[in-house]
């Protein structure tokens, strides 16, 4: 089966299970009284109605390749970026810093991965940008909170941007036998993670009952979490065809990127209570904004990126 056949099957399969979410939702809506309304059922119908725009988004810049999903990545992360800027406290003193991470080291990250420079990649935004912004910062004079201020924007850069991009990083993976199925990597880390969310969403709500962590998440809970991380750890291993790994190794490695991409999630929710915000934004109805959507993401992908180029890359 060729690539595209499989990303046509696996994006079918997708959008019928969203077929069954919509119509379960329906049903939910439909069963309440005249005038009546439920919290519950209104955000799971909103949430599904996202997800079709999300998966639509994502379909299409898989369909389209490598270009595509550069430039889709590349609008997530500057999303990401403005949103977490927009939550953090900055002076005058930092524009020049900012202007810097938006305009020169976000472009340059995905440039590097759509020409395969993986050297300068790897290093671009944890060794120079690190070193460069607070230089410039600190020629403001400015030493008002300076190093909260320093920290912010390294940090804002480092999860939004530099994270955010071993997603398309992994379609320069050379890895022998599998040729252009590296596309297939994308599909994998984005269903798994995202699946691994919406099942502890499910498990939560069913049977959680002791909570992670009042103060920073108050609707995770552990059996959230257990239910959640093993659900998805069993559907990483059942779509291991999609990938170069044998069965078990697409299980560990799915169990290994869920648990990152939930401490993903918490931490940045740790961030948001830090500012006293539910979400990072109001981009995604139902789902706050792009920042909300992809911590998870942010966390995940490079360990994924990285596993899969020791073991499988020569």
């Amino acid at each position: 089966m060729s690539v595209k056949e499989t990303l046509l099957l696996t994006l079918g399969a997708v959008f019928a299970v969203l077929v069954v979410a919509s119509s379960i939702g329906l049903y939910l809506r439909l069963r309440l009284s005249a005038g009546s309304s439920s919290a519950t059922i209104d955000n799971l119908n909103i949430r599904i109605k996202a997800w079709w725009w999300m998966i639509g988004l994502l379909g299409g810049a898989l369909w389209l390749g490598k270009w595509a999903m550069i430039l889709l990545f590349a609008f997530i992360s500057f999303q990401c970026l403005r949103e977490f800027v927009s939550l953090t406290y900055t002076r005058r003193g930092d524009h020049q810093a900012l202007v810097w991470s938006f305009f020169i080291f976000l472009p340059l990250q995905y440039v590097l991965i759509a020409i395969d420079w993986y050297g300068l990649f790897s290093i671009l935004i944890p060794v120079y940008a690190f070193l460069l912004l607070p230089i410039w910062e600190a020629l403001s004079s400015d030493t008002t909170r300076f190093l909260e201020r320093a920290a912010k924007v390294q940090w804002g850069l480092m999860v939004c941007v530099y994270c955010l991009s071993h997603v398309p990083a992994l379609l320069t993976l050379d890895i022998p036998g599998y040729g252009d199925r590296v596309l297939l990597l994308v599909v994998f880390l984005v269903l798994i993670v995202q699946s691994s969310d919406v099942f502890q969403y499910v498990w939560g709500k069913l049977f959680g009952k002791h909570k992670i962590s009042v103060t920073i998440s108050p609707s995770k809970t552990v059996e959230g979490l257990i239910g959640g991380v093993v659900t998805s750890t069993v559907a990483g291993a059942a779509l291991w065809q999609l990938t170069p790994f044998a069965p078990w190794q697409a299980a560990l490695i799915a169990l290994c990127i869920n648990m990152f991409g939930f401490f993903g999630g918490f931490v940045l929710s740790a961030i948001k209570r830090d500012r006293g915000v539910k979400d990072w934004g109001t981009m995604i109805e139902g789902h706050g904004g792009m920042l909300d959507r992809v911590d998870s993401i942010s966390f995940s992908a490079p360990i994924f990126f990285h596993i899969v180029r020791y073991w499988w890359v020569p």
